[in-house]
């Protein structure tokens, strides 16, 4: 059976959200902020409940979640800095 290693989905993710940060950054920003959002919420809510009763819910899931929260801010941050600030939804009339 194939598994992918915590850097691997990293990367993984890392790349689909920079690639649709290329493609359209009115979309990128709009998702990186509602999927960042919620799977957050989702996470503190996993962690609360793990912490209350243990289950046998494995580690890499919380790692997996905690990394979908980390790539698309990553990558926000890196297009923003790549590009100066300039975001084409700001800039037009």
């Amino acid at each position: 059976m194939f598994r992918l290693s915590l850097l691997e989905i990293f990367l993984l993710e890392l790349v689909v959200w920079l690639g649709l940060w290329l493609a359209n950054d009115y979309i990128a920003t709009l998702l990186t902020l509602i999927i960042a959002a919620i799977v957050s919420a989702v996470l503190i809510i996993a962690l609360i409940s793990e912490s209350m009763e243990r289950s046998k819910v494995p580690k890499k899931y919380f790692y997996v979640m905690a990394i979908s929260i980390v790539a698309p801010l990553l990558s926000a941050a890196l297009y923003v800095v790549l590009f100066q600030g300039q975001l084409d939804f700001l800039n037009r009339n």
